[in-house]
C-alpha cells in the first residue's frame, strides 16, 4: 500500500484552534502541490490516491477537498484518528480497520506533530525526512501499517514541490 501522509496548508488563526482556516497562500501551496505530487506519481509509476482520509478539523478539511479537487476519483472521509492529539497507535488502528485491497494509495492528511512522527514510525528512524512544514508531503510504500514497516518513496515541501528523496 502506498501512503501519503500530507500536512494541511498555511493557516491563518482562529477563535479556536479547529476552526483555523487556509491563507491564501496555503491554498495556492496545496493547490500547486496537488499539480506536482500528480506528475511525480506519474513519473514514478505510482498509483494515483484513490482514498483520502483527513482530520474532521477545518483546514485539514479543506486540505483534503483540494488534493480531492485533484483526483477526483478519490473517496475523501474525516477520520478521528488524524485528529490532534491522536498517536500513531490511533492511526495504525484506523489504518487496520479499513476496508481496501493492497495496492491502494491513500492520503492522509493531518496536522503536527503527528504527520512527522507519522513518518519516522513507519521508517523506523527519526529524521530521515524534515519536520513537514505547512503543505508539505511525505509518500510511503507501506508493507504493513506498523513500525520500521514503511519504505520511503519521496517527500516534497512547499512552494517548489521537488520530489526528493
Amino acid at each position: 500500500m502506498i501512503v501519503t501522509l500530507w500536512r494541511h496548508g498555511e493557516a491563518r488563526t482562529a477563535a479556536t484552534d479547529r476552526q483555523r482556516q487556509l491563507t491564501d497562500r496555503g491554498r495556492d501551496d496545496v493547490s500547486f502541490g496537488c499539480h506536482r505530487f500528480h506528475d511525480t506519481c506519474v513519473e514514478r509509476g505510482l498509483a494515483h490516491p484513490d482514498r483520502l482520509l483527513h482530520s474532521p478539523w477545518v483546514r485539514t478539511t479543506q486540505t483534503a477537498d483540494i488534493v480531492a479537487s485533484a483526483f477526483s476519483h478519490a473517496r475523501v472521509q474525516p477520520c478521528d484518528a488524524l485528529m490532534p492529539g491522536m498517536g500513531v497507535g490511533d492511526v495504525d488502528r484506523a489504518l487496520r480497520d479499513l476496508d481496501h485491497p493492497e495496492d491502494a494509495h491513500l492520503v492522509l492528511v493531518t496536522h503536527q506533530p503527528l504527520v512527522s512522527r507519522l513518518v519516522d514510525y513507519y521508517l523506523g528512524e527519526t529524521g530521515r525526512v524534515p519536520p513537514l512544514s505547512p503543505g508539505a508531503l511525505a509518500v510511503l510504500r507501506l508493507d504493513v501499517a506498523g513500525p520500521g514497516c514503511g519504505t520511503l518513496l519521496f517527500w516534497a515541501l512547499p512552494p517548489e514541490y521537488e520530489a526528493r528523496v
